[in-house]
């Protein structure tokens, strides 16, 4: 008798969809865009510098913030992934990790009250200041490892580093056109961005919803 013959995924190459059949497209989108729509460093940093120095340097800190996210999705995709791949229980830790992060980012952006959005005596350019901030910050890492990895499939056709590398640049898409969203807004509305932006009703909805955000995660049970 000839034995069954198992059927595995096709070479990523000649995959026309490396995502996964399936994929929930719409909480992934909806987790990257609440996150970043979430009050933060970054969105008060870049309101601030609006107000203060005008478009062209915040237009220059978008630049350098989308650069440095890059940098850390490069070393999340090229540095994480053997190491993902080769010892499958970190997917459990990873998956708690995750539900931790979701609460940690919901702490801040309950208690951004604005007070430190723009460090008196700073002038640095605004590339310069946002590439260097980004590339620094350990959360825009923790994002692309913690995050992105409750949505990949190791067992999917495409392998996980591609999957990583175009889940990653949908979130730098997504956090650059919201960077610069900022910019324009603060540009028209001026301080009421800022007062709108530290207000308890605002805080407390976006911390809200990144509860949610992790209350989902730790009901999908973690791949082992």
């Amino acid at each position: 008798m000839t034995p069954a013959l198992s059927v595995s995924p096709k070479p990523w190459p000649g995959v026309s969809n490396p995502m996964p059949d399936g994929f929930d497209w719409l909480a992934f989108l909806f987790a990257v865009t609440v996150i970043e729509l979430t009050p933060g460093p970054n969105m008060g940093w870049l309101a601030a510098l609006t107000l203060r120095e005008g478009k062209a340097p915040a237009f220059s800190a978008v630049a350098g913030i989308a650069l440095g996210l890059s940098v850390q999705l490069v070393a999340a995709v090229t540095g994480l992934t053997a190491l993902i791949i080769s010892m499958p229980s970190i997917h459990v830790g990873l998956h708690w990790a995750g539900v931790a992060f979701m609460l940690y980012l919901a702490w801040q952006a309950w208690s951004d009250t604005g007070s430190a959005a723009l460090p008196a005596g700073v002038r640095e350019r605004g590339f310069r200041r946002g590439l260097i901030a980004n590339i620094l910050n350990p959360k825009a890492l923790a994002f692309y490892v913690l995050l992105i990895n409750q949505f990949v499939q190791p067992g999917a056709a495409a392998p996980v580093w591609l999957q990583s590398l175009i889940l990653g640049s949908i979130h730098l898409t997504v956090a650059t056109l919201v960077h610069a969203g900022i910019v324009l807004l603060a540009t028209r509305l001026g301080d009421r961005l800022e007062t709108w932006r530290t207000s308890q009703g605002a805080r407390l909805t976006f911390a809200g919803l990144i509860i949610g955000i992790a209350v989902w995660l730790a009901l999908t049970p973690p791949r082992a």
